[in-house]
């Protein structure tokens, strides 16, 4: 296939690429800077697809953020590859604040407090969600009885307050980058245009080119 990998990574340096890419975190931010300042749209579109994949990030919706950025962008009409592009705002570097800030907004909003030592069997939760999705899979197959406890432990005390939680810090995050981008994709975009149109104006200067840039005529 034309654009498949020659060289198969293992699933090991997957994992360590997601969790610290090739090049660092500094260079991956700087390649999706570089994206996002180039897309054929014009700047308020383009931040609007940036405050939907930010906002994004603020939800518990693992593995589901590039279809609910779309779905978010689409509806506020903004750019859709820039959405994708501003869910890389959420990234192992900022899950921990990201969760943390949701989850406390949530447990204030229903009207609890987490427990102390909540951070640390906050891996636990997970962990028994992951556990019972996995015995109530195997459990269609055989005589074991299904067992939602975990998984219901989870959904009041992490999956729900993380999801309502996250609605304020998302909505502030994802208007500060938009009122962040609007003026550097603006003076960017200018200054590109500038460019082209200063490298248009040399290659009509040139001699034996005709004034709309083509060959003149011998």
């Amino acid at each position: 296939m034309v654009f498949k990998r020659r060289d198969r990574r293992p699933i090991w340096q997957i994992a360590v690429d997601f969790i610290y890419p090739r090049g660092g975190w500094v260079r991956a931010f700087e390649y999706v800077k570089h994206r996002v300042r180039r897309l054929p749209d014009t700047p308020e579109k383009i931040a609007r697809g940036i405050w939907a994949g930010v906002f994004t990030t603020f939800t518990p919706l693992f593995g589901f953020h590039f279809i609910v950025a779309w779905i978010i962008a689409r509806i506020m009409r903004g750019n859709i590859l820039a959405a994708l592009l501003a869910t890389f705002f959420g990234n192992p570097l900022t899950y921990v604040p990201i969760a943390a800030t949701s989850l406390w907004f949530g447990h204030r909003i229903l009207g609890g407090r987490p427990h102390d030592g909540f951070e640390v069997s906050l891996a636990a939760k997970f962990a028994g969600a992951g556990e019972d999705l996995w015995h109530n899979f195997m459990a269609i197959f055989s005589p074991e009885k299904m067992d939602w406890h975990r998984l219901s432990l989870f959904y009041d005390e992490v999956f729900l307050p993380f999801l309502i939680g996250g609605i304020i810090p998302g909505i502030v995050a994802g208007t500060i980058a938009y009122y962040l981008s609007v003026p550097v994709i603006r003076v960017y975009q200018n200054r590109r245009r500038k460019s082209l149109q200063a490298k248009l104006s040399q290659l009509r200067k040139k001699p034996g080119l005709a004034p709309d840039g083509g060959s003149s005529p011998g």
